[in-house]
């Protein structure tokens, strides 16, 4: 008969249980982390500098200045101009967007309506909230491109309003035109006199 050699099971030292169970832990909220990360991030907006009074509505312009990016490399992609606005009185400095569904991509659309006056923003748009696989022909935005805006909120008012400033500026343009040309003159100098 074959003879077996016992060995004895030590006991386990004190702490040990502790340190296994605190390695379990550990691993799996690195595996949690992980998992988390390579989630794709939804729409957010991060408030930079707050604003102050009410939000705009459907139906209203908002005057901005923006920088949009490429969420995944920084590459600016579009930004707003100088235009020959503000017209004192009439129209403050910014670009104006209506917000309007359709009139921008969704997630611009979306974001401005949570924006207030005086505020600076951070954007996040996610591809099928922006261009999803169909960016505009000859951009620069890959296709499912994810994107970043920097949004510096001017002001905003109703359409009403914007139309009404809109047809005044183009009457004070339209009489400057006509003053530029010169009125009409009287009969020249040698001309006979009736």
């Amino acid at each position: 008969m074959t003879e077996v050699t016992r060995v004895p099971i030590r006991p386990i030292a004190k702490g040990s249980l502790t340190k296994i169970w605190l390695g379990v832990i550990v691993a799996v909220l690195l595996g949690a982390g992980l998992a988390w990360a390579a989630v794709p991030k939804g729409f957010s907006i991060d408030t930079l500098v707050a604003g102050e009074g009410p939000t705009p509505q459907e139906g209203d312009m908002v005057f901005v200045k923006y920088k949009g990016s490429l969420a995944s490399t920084g590459e600016v992609f579009d930004e707003s101009q100088d235009i020959p606005l503000p017209v004192e009185g009439i129209f403050p400095e910014g670009s104006p967007f209506p917000i309007e569904p359709g009139a921008t991509i969704d997630g611009f659309y979306e974001g401005l309506q949570q924006m207030q006056k005086g505020g600076k923003y951070e954007l996040f748009i996610p591809a099928d909230k922006a261009y999803g696989a169909e960016p505009p022909p000859g951009s620069p935005i890959p296709a499912n491109a994810d994107l970043m805006f920097e949004i510096e909120v001017i002001d905003f008012m109703d359409r009403e309003t914007f139309d009404r400033n809109l047809s005044i500026l183009q009457q004070a343009m339209q009489s400057q035109m006509g003053a530029g040309q010169g009125a009409p003159q009287g009969p020249p100098q040698d001309a006979p006199q009736p």
